[in-house]
């Protein structure tokens, strides 16, 4: 081979490396949108688990109970205006515009940002009430915002549920990992070095969020099939259950957050009547009025246990809706946050918080992809972007509706327990024994009474003469309708036997 025969083949070859190189390239480098907003998620999860470490070690928790309650009410209160007044009026005009939640989302973390580095010289002030609350009111307009944008970043409505889970299961984890630095620093040098971290997260996530695609939410206005759709009787009833697991979710956060504070509450504990009266104060809330260093580590072990909760919910949703109907999985939820809150009302103190705080995290986030699921599979003509917005905005004000609550009434631990197990029993009752509609409706809900009552091999109603009339060819033909129905306990493979509960 001579010399120009040798220069053009290895001319050729690096051609052909040229052509592969760049394609390698392009693969390695390319990020899917799906990715791209986990990345945003997973700093701001972490950024909000570093704050609530910080708060745990500051004055929010160590003022004058009777003084910090009335702030931390007008600062909940307040709360409510940006998603019962302000989310309504911007979000349809933010979905119109590409790239409008993406900047949301950018501009969100960059005020996170900035109150957070307030935060740090105000951990000792009044002022980081205000601060709190910012920090707080962001966190869920970010939930709003994220909402909108998940059904974009899917290749198709069947990976919508799915990647919903995975951000679940991802916020839960980037907490933890947040978390532990956060405590660490927070233990060597202070709750400054907590929130300095929290402002490096919020900062990063602010970064990322640039690389969102720049997409519209929802170009044309809500029609009339959609707005019939969502308001669907199985929907609606949905969203009821959901919106009581998270007002249940603000209510067990701040009523924990009042009920293990530590110190003596201002009571004088000199006297005999007195004692006795911190005794029976001490037993209603399972916790010991004179202990001042035990409630962060009572807190910080109920708020772990909720984070582990959320983990199993996000872990085992799937797994449900591969076997059982999202309705179900939405009633379970209800009724194991019921069986849970009575068992913490009767054990007390920190197992019964514990217990709780588990439960209904698992429920809540167990209730939410049922939810998606449901919305999915019953408004299939819908805007899901704005319409996941629009339901998280009404999720947010229940949460804050909860969350007021135990902070206006001095509600003790076991009182707040059964109020929780009261709303779970009535909201699951709800859904079971709700107005049913009729059969012909195409909105027609799996979740009905009758359905129920046939589940448990009872006949829910009286047959009408035209029933006991119909021939056997008739009762074939209706039986696929009525096999769809929802039922939350299946017929028995017996038809006089035991009904089995899945």
């Amino acid at each position: 081979m001579n010399e120009n025969e040798q220069w053009a083949n290895s001319s050729a070859a690096t051609d052909r490396e040229q052509q592969v190189t760049p394609e390698k390239s392009k693969r390695k480098v390319a990020v899917s949108p799906f990715v791209r907003l986990s990345r945003v998620h997973a700093f701001s999860a972490a950024g909000d688990a570093m704050i609530t470490v910080a708060l745990a070690g500051s004055l929010f928790f160590s003022i004058d109970p009777s003084a910090a309650r009335w702030r931390v009410g007008l600062y909940l209160a307040l709360t409510i205006a940006p998603f019962a007044v302000i989310s309504p009026l911007i979000g349809p005009i933010i979905d119109r515009y590409a790239g409008g939640r993406r900047i949301m989302i950018f501009g969100i973390n960059l005020l996170r940002v900035i109150v957070a580095a307030l935060m740090v010289t105000n951990l000792d002030s009044l002022f980081l009430f205000p601060l709190a609350f910012a920090i707080l009111i962001l966190q869920k307009s970010y939930a709003i915002a994220k909402a909108a944008v998940v059904p974009t970043t899917v290749s198709s409505n069947q990976e919508l549920v799915e990647k919903n889970s995975r951000l679940s299961l991802l916020s839960g984890i980037a907490g933890f990992v947040g978390a532990a630095p956060a405590a660490l620093l927070q233990w060597i040098g202070g709750p400054e070095w907590s929130v300095l971290l929290a402002v490096i997260a919020f900062f990063s996530a602010a970064a990322v969020s640039l690389r969102l695609p720049k997409v519209k939410i929802a170009a044309d206005p809500e029609d009339e099939t959609e707005r019939q759709e969502l308001r669907s009787k199985g929907i609606v009833q949905a969203a009821s259950g959901m919106g009581v697991l998270r007002g249940m979710i603000g209510f067990f956060t701040f009523l924990v957050a009042f009920a293990y504070r530590g110190g003596t509450d201002d009571l004088d504990l000199s006297g005999t009547g007195t004692a006795i009266g911190a005794k029976l104060h001490e037993e209603l809330l399972g916790v010991d009025l004179g202990a001042d260093g035990a409630s962060a580590i009572k807190l910080g072990a109920v708020i772990a246990f909720g984070v582990l909760g959320g983990l199993t919910g996000s872990a085992i949703s799937p797994r449900l809706r591969a076997r059982i109907d999202e309705e179900r999985i939405l009633l379970g939820a209800l009724l194991t946050t019921f069986v849970a809150t009575l068992l913490g009302l009767w054990s007390g103190g920190i197992s019964g918080a514990l217990l709780v705080g588990f439960a209904v995290a698992i429920s809540a986030n167990a209730g939410k992809q049922a939810f998606d699921s449901i919305v999915q599979r019953d408004a299939p003509d819908a805007n899901y972007g704005r319409s996941f917005a629009r339901f998280e905005t009404r999720f947010q004000l229940l949460w804050v509706i909860g969350a007021l609550i135990p902070v206006i009434f001095t509600i003790p631990a076991r009182l707040g327990f059964l109020i929780l197990s009261l709303a779970a029993g009535f909201a699951g009752f709800s859904l079971i024994y709700g107005p049913s509609s009729k059969k012909d409706d195409p909105n027609f809900s799996k979740m009905n009474r009758k359905s129920l009552l046939e589940g448990l091999g009872i006949s829910g109603e009286k047959s009408t003469s035209s029933e006991q009339t119909s021939t056997q060819p008739q009762q074939n033909k209706t039986e696929p309708q009525r096999s769809q129905e929802f039922l939350p306990f299946p017929e028995p493979d017996d038809p006089n036997g035991t009904p089995r509960l899945f």
